[in-house]
């Protein structure tokens, strides 16, 4: 016997699937008990904990011992599968609900309705599959638990009552920084995600030629993991506290990232979950059977319209709404300073140059005005540089000055040094090191 088999005790595969089973098909029947299917109500943060673990448990076991190699054991393992996927997701949504009171979002009525439609077809998907289940255990020799979970054991999370705010860090120094780095990255992802926003609601065909060659986990999970620092580094340098008190445009700007970070959890696991398990691959017999089994109890096309018109929706919705706030606070924590550098040689502000200007700018977000004589403009628009271009020209301007963030500050005056990457006859020459991200 090898060490890891001398690890697993003496139980057989069979008495361990039948123990790693009884509390996953316990959660089965009490989903199934009196009042379904019109049982949404059951379905509380701590329910979808147990369904996640339970059934994660399960295929890890199922998976160690070749389940997905195994035409008798196959679709018990992606019942499982799919258990926890949905239940993942459910999971993100719940806490979604129940923290609306304390995010204060604009239209978050709106995102509320639209948040139990998602919820309602996660928990109604989980109904459908709870019996399958059941009648796989029971083809597959595994006893179905003569005791079941009762209802008190799965309460909600909310009360009536709050705990006593009395750890008072209202005077707490915010560290400006940390500010200023969370408000310039949110900015940026922001910017990134444009590509996907929408105002009108897809339809099914076009959904379909998106997923997964457009959005898919892999790009969906990218941006979780950027939002979830904002998040993190948030919370470990900012603001330690709840949301009772303390600056409330800060905790706006949190609310933005926090819904976004739970919505993106969400797409993560629909995906995942139709891109393996729904989506058509071209793999075997019974693997296509499993999938077509799948589809009926988790209908891909609502999972789809729930992924895309749903989460991927107010995603950009809240990262739109929050570049406002985001750039506010901004502005309000930047260290400010002034430079004064030359005019690119010969041709001044055309294109290129003012186009340099103006990425450097928007690459860190805060305010930057370019003064020229007693004009002013606004150093992150092409436009506004090219007519302080103009002006530059017509009045024999030779030296500018550049006011606001010292960090755009700091990179411009490289720039300028550099002739804003043009030789003196106006060609474009490679740019310093230092602006690399220029390129991206």
């Amino acid at each position: 016997m090898t060490g890891a088999e001398k690890n697993t005790g003496s139980h057989s595969f069979t008495e361990k699937v039948h123990l790693f089973s009884r509390d996953y098909l316990k959660c089965c029947l009490f989903i199934l008990g009196p009042g379904s299917p019109n049982k949404g109500y059951v379905f509380t943060k701590k329910l979808f904990s147990k369904l996640i673990g339970t059934s994660q448990v399960l295929e890890d076991f199922l998976d160690f011992h070749g389940a997905k190699n195994n035409k008798d054991w196959y679709l018990y393992r992606e019942l499982s599968a799919a258990v926890r996927h949905l239940s993942l997701g459910g999971y993100s949504q719940k806490h979604i609900l129940n923290r609306l009171v304390c995010y204060d979002l604009p239209e978050d009525d709106a995102f509320e309705r639209d948040g139990r439609v998602t919820l309602d077809f996660l928990t109604r998907s989980l109904i459908k599959i709870a019996p399958i289940i059941l009648d796989e255990a029971r083809r597959l020799g595994i006893p179905i638990p003569e005791d079941e979970f009762d209802g008190s054991e799965f309460p909600g999370i909310v009360t009536g009552t709050g705990l006593e705010y009395n750890i008072d860090d209202e005077k707490k120094k915010q560290p400006k920084n940390y500010i200023v780095k969370i408000s310039s990255e949110f900015l940026n992802i922001s910017k990134h995600f444009d590509q996907y926003t929408f105002f009108e609601p897809f339809d099914v065909h076009r959904i379909r030629s998106l997923v997964p060659e457009v959005i898919n986990e892999v790009e969906v999970r990218r941006y979780e993991m950027l939002v979830h620092n904002l998040q993190s580094s948030f919370d470990t340098y900012v603001i330690h506290g709840g949301y009772v008190h303390g600056r409330r445009q800060l905790k706006t700007l949190r609310s933005h990232f926090s819904v976004v970070f739970h919505l993106l959890q969400s797409m993560g696991r629909f995906l995942h979950f139709y891109e393996r398990h729904l989506h058509e691959a071209g793999y075997r017999d019974i693997y296509k059977k499993v999938r077509n089994q799948l589809s009926f109890l988790v209908d891909p096309d609502i999972l789809l319209d729930r992924t895309i018109n749903y989460g991927l929706f107010w995603v950009c919705h809240f990262l739109s709404n929050g570049k406002e706030i985001a750039q506010a606070v901004l502005n309000e924590n930047i260290d400010r300073d002034v430079i004064q550098v030359g005019v690119p040689v010969p041709r001044g502000f055309h294109s290129r140059p003012s186009l340099l200007v103006a990425k450097i700018v928007q690459h860190y977000g805060g305010k930057v005005e370019l003064c020229a004589g007693e004009g002013r403009f606004d150093a992150s628009s092409v436009l506004d540089i090219q007519w302080a271009g103009g002006k530059i020209q017509n009045e024999n301007i030779t030296h500018v000055k550049f006011e606001g963030d010292a960090r755009s500050l700091r990179d411009l005056k490289v720039l300028a040094n550099s002739n804003y990457g043009e030789d003196t006859m106006g060609n474009g020459i490679p740019l310093p090191r230092e602006l690399g991200y220029l390129h991206e």
